[in-house]
């Protein structure tokens, strides 16, 4: 099966590299001409994944028609922009991966629909899990769920992709696999805050551990599984985001919580917080199911500009005690 990666980015080079083990030709396409030229050139990809060497195997391609030739892709642009380069993309009818974190903005839509509305004839999986780029292309242990409507194309994915270093555990519930993705990713914004604002280990557990109350309340609205969100696309994605400045969430989160503007952290920002995008249409779903999610109400506020860090803290901490079931 050969496989071909949509998006160069730090994490779409890294499954290139997973998908090029053993000298098995995978190829990246990529929108920056920088990447596809130190790829092909240095085998490197300097602007996103530095200090790398990257699999010989890999080539480089700006041109999406290169794809065809592929059996499977990988999908791993801009939550915010899977939409847009799927709709360019010729023969969109292969087996698609989708390795992206996010919920689309404009619809609400979960990405594994917005897959479905642009490739309606293409088998749709969905990988997600506690991962950094880096620790991945460097051959660092790491798990994480493989989601397929079709378990048996499951099977075989995990087959091809799977490393001794790349565990992959195959699961049929596409939505819980998304939105532990996507949910995580505002709430590592919000223990970035705490990180920021100097309150101490003891809050950024709590916030963990509402912040997991939440995610379940409204995978479990959404159709999601219970053991899903408790796995490694939902619980332990939370942990590895709110807990280390690698993740790009959690950093944007300190900036908020050491007084700076969002708009400033955002613009300086060559790769994407796919947290500034999901918080605002995360908690317009919550309020229009009528999901209790105050963490990422706070967080959608705090990066609007509707109050500050200091006003966030003071709305959650004044909320009246309430049972802690979920």
């Amino acid at each position: 099966m050969r496989l071909g990666v949509i998006g160069g980015g730090a994490w779409g080079t890294a499954l290139a590299q997973v998908a090029s083990a053993a000298g098995q030709e995978t190829l990246l396409w990529a929108l920056e001409r920088e990447v596809v030229e130190a790829v092909a050139a240095r085998h490197e990809n300097a602007l996103f994944l530095p200090g790398i060497p990257l699999n010989p195997a890999i080539r480089a391609t700006s041109s999406l028609s290169d794809l065809e030739g592929c059996d499977a892709w990988l999908v791993v642009t801009p939550a915010q922009h899977m939409r847009a380069v799927l709709e360019q993309t010729p023969g969109c009818s292969k087996p698609l991966v989708l390795c992206s974190k996010g919920i689309e903005e404009a619809s609400g839509d979960l990405l594994h629909h917005v897959a479905r509305a642009c490739c309606p004839n293409a088998p749709i999986a969905v990988l997600s899990g506690p991962t950094f780029a880096h620790e991945v292309a460097r051959g660092l242990p790491t798990a994480v769920t493989l989601a397929a409507e079709d378990v048996t194309l499951g099977e075989r994915l995990r087959e091809r992709i799977a490393q001794p270093t790349f565990r992959i555990y195959v699961s049929d519930d596409l939505a819980g696999a998304e939105i532990g993705g996507a949910v995580k990713n505002v709430l590592a914004i919000a223990c970035g805050v705490v990180e920021g604002k100097g309150l101490g280990q003891n809050a950024r557990a709590a916030l963990i551990g509402r912040g997991f109350a939440e995610m379940t309340r409204f995978g479990l609205a959404m159709g999601a599984r219970r053991e899903t969100l408790a796995g490694l696309s939902g619980l332990g994605d939370l942990v590895l985001t709110c807990s280390s400045t690698s993740s790009r969430n959690y950093s944007l989160g300190v900036g908020l919580g050491q007084g700076q503007a969002a708009a400033g952290l955002l613009a300086d920002r060559r790769t994407v917080a796919e947290g500034a995008f999901t918080a605002p249409v995360l908690a317009r779903l919550a309020r229009e199911k009528g999901i209790d999610m105050p963490i990422v109400e706070t967080v959608d506020g705090l990066l609007a500009g509707r109050f500050s860090a200091d006003q966030a803290l003071g709305q959650l901490l004044a909320r009246p005690p309430r049972p802690e079931a979920v």
